[in-house]
């Protein structure tokens, strides 16, 4: 049985986590609600789910993965599970763990950069506002950016077991999903990466080096890979990002 993936057709948000695993590995898988020839009747089977599912297995909102009759819920409990199944993740069940803490940590990224063009509301629109997502974002580059970026090259220069990868001594979800977030800031803000970027060799070596993978260019170069865009989590709005 192929896994089945359920998030918003049309934009790659945290649903692209998962993809990028699910593609590395060659897994079987459906992408329910871009299925070419149901993509509405997917959609609707997904809110189905979340609104009609029973006990304690209702997820609160895509993406969530179906296995057989297992359902499993956000981005890193996702990966945690699919790791081993995928070979990707560490045989050592203790850096399972610590691979696990490192996926928490991108969540939290990846919340702070959905928030620096909705730092008031996700039912507002980014126009309704804007000044607060100025602020936000001025903050977000000068001081949560580089805190993260600069944790994660620490991490990965300090790994005993290899040099290009982030936990263990080979390709895991955590390279896939540190990956996906410098594609995603380099969109979102082009400038601010320019700039910072020479502070963290080893993030771009990682990033350069995933891109390289068989599996990972072919899907990149795929109708499959949705293109970034202001419906998503990595959004480019111009004036949000550094100014010259």
């Amino acid at each position: 049985m192929p896994y089945k993936l359920y998030y918003w057709d049309g934009i790659p948000g945290r649903g692209e986590f998962v993809r990028l695993a699910l593609e590395e590995a060659g897994a079987d898988y459906v992408d329910v609600a871009r299925e070419p020839d149901g993509q509405e009747q997917g959609t609707r089977a997904m809110l189905k789910l979340l609104r009609d599912g029973d006990g304690e297995t209702i997820p609160f909102a895509p993406p969530f993965l179906k296995d057989g009759d297992l359902l499993i819920s956000h981005v890193a409990n996702i990966l945690f599970y699919l790791g081993p199944k995928l070979g990707l993740a560490p045989q050592d069940e203790g850096l399972r763990f610590v691979a696990n803490g490192l996926q928490l940590t991108i969540t939290d990224f990846v919340a702070e950069i959905h928030d620096t063009h909705h730092p008031i509301g996700v039912s507002l629109y980014y126009e309704d506002q804007k000044p607060e997502a100025l602020r936000r974002s001025s903050d977000f580059l000068s001081e949560r950016l580089p805190k993260f970026l600069g944790y994660f090259e620490r991490i990965l220069r300090q790994n005993p077991r290899a040099e290009t990868h982030i936990v263990g001594d080979r390709l895991s979800y955590v390279d896939l999903s540190l990956f996906q977030v410098v594609e995603g800031l380099r969109y979102a803000f082009p400038k601010a990466m320019r700039d910072y970027e020479a502070n963290i060799p080893g993030l771009i070596a990682l990033r350069d080096k995933v891109a390289k993978r068989p599996n990972i260019r072919s899907y990149l170069a795929s109708d499959r890979r949705l293109p970034f865009n202001e419906a998503g989590i990595f959004r480019h709005y111009p004036e949000l990002d550094r100014q010259s």
